[in-house]
């Protein structure tokens, strides 16, 4: 049951045609989600608003301008902690590196071909290695079970579009 337009007219503070009022009429008395919010919606209109307190505004203020500062405070505080948390890391880190860097230029800079030759190795070898592991594995694993992990794939797939639809539906009614 579609329940949107009727919510919305519920819940709009605007006047409704004849038709709109009749369809709504009809819906109420099979639906007891909007119903309930029709319910709600009379309940809160028919109270009466109560004004504050004398000197509320004179009150607030000033709390509310505290409340600012020691916000403005806090996240200064934090934002300090952060950086000084970040520098350390990296003096940590790095410290070592860039000293070693200053004092002798030529052992930084062999120890920096050294690792990018190590890491572009690497990476030729996973390369390699994994072109002959899709080469042969079409042949290491048999066809019932690649049939398998399609269908299991497939299950896994449909539970979990199933589950996101569910999840991420609007609720309907109160």
């Amino acid at each position: 049951m579609n329940h949107q337009p009727f919510e919305d007219w519920l819940l709009d503070d605007e006047s409704l045609t004849v038709q709109q009022e009749r369809e709504l009429q009809i819906h109420l008395r099979s639906c007891t989600a909007c119903t309930a919010i029709a319910d709600s919606n009379l309940a809160l209109h028919s109270v009466r608003l109560v004004s504050p307190a004398p000197g509320f505004a004179d009150r607030f203020q000033p709390r509310l301008a505290a409340w600012r500062r020691a916000q403005l405070r806090r996240q200064a505080l934090g934002s300090i902690v952060l950086v000084v948390a970040v520098l350390a890391l990296l003096y940590t880190l790095a410290g070592p590196t860039i000293l070693e860097a200053v004092r002798s230029p030529v052992v930084w800079l062999r120890e920096i071909t050294t690792y990018l030759v190590t890491v572009l190795t690497l990476v030729s070898v996973f390369g390699q290695v994994g072109s002959i592991l899709l080469r042969n594995l079409p042949d290491l694993i048999p066809p019932a079970v690649w049939f398998a992990m399609l269908a299991a794939g497939s299950v896994l797939a449909a539970l979990w579009i199933t589950l996101m639809r569910r999840l991420a539906r609007a609720p309907q009614g109160a």
